[in-house]
């Protein structure tokens, strides 16, 4: 029994780095310094969706990094139930501030099955990056807007690739 808690006291403690990183902000500021200035782009509507886009890029990671580890459910369900609790804070704190009812967790969830959806449509896509891109300029209303292209590319590029090295130097197991 002590083994088991030990585990999930790893599991729990992998989850808050994990959501922790999810939501921080400073990539998404450094991404959002880089667009060029005289991108016809609504600049909020990018770091809105660039933020969706790192949480459910976690979420994705933790599914396909650990495809084959047997704490995969055991990781998602804690990390999807602290973006939910965080989801519903937030969800309540927009509601308070504009007074309309906004469901955060639903649209991560929409967004998620979009993007998965997306990749399934075009499973010859040499990276998931190169689909990812696309579908978040065209989320965002820049579809043709190639800074907007890249960075939801370099977005899911980067959390992706943090997240593989993260367990790869932890070595759940």
């Amino acid at each position: 029994m002590e083994h088991s808690e030990e585990k999930k006291s790893e599991i729990e403690k992998v989850r808050d780095v994990l959501f922790n990183f999810a939501i921080d902000r400073e990539d998404i500021k450094w991404l959002m310094e880089r667009l060029p200035k005289e991108a016809n782009i609504k600049r909020s509507t990018v770091e809105y969706e660039l933020q969706i886009l790192k949480i459910i890029s976690v979420g994705w990671s933790i599914s396909y990094y650990l495809e084959n580890n047997p704490h995969k459910n055991a990781l998602l369900e804690l990390f999807w139930m602290e973006i939910y609790e965080f989801s519903q804070q937030l969800s309540t704190t927009t509601e308070l501030m504009i007074g309309q009812d906004i469901d955060y967790f639903q649209i991560l969830k929409e967004r998620l099955d979009m993007y998965v959806n997306t990749m399934a449509q075009k499973p010859e896509a040499p990276e998931p990056s190169t689909v990812i891109g696309p579908e978040f300029a065209r989320t965002c209303g820049n579809e043709d807007d190639i800074s907007t292209f890249m960075t939801g590319s370099k977005m899911f590029l980067s959390i992706t690739g943090q997240v593989k090295e993260y367990f790869e130097t932890i070595k759940l197991r």
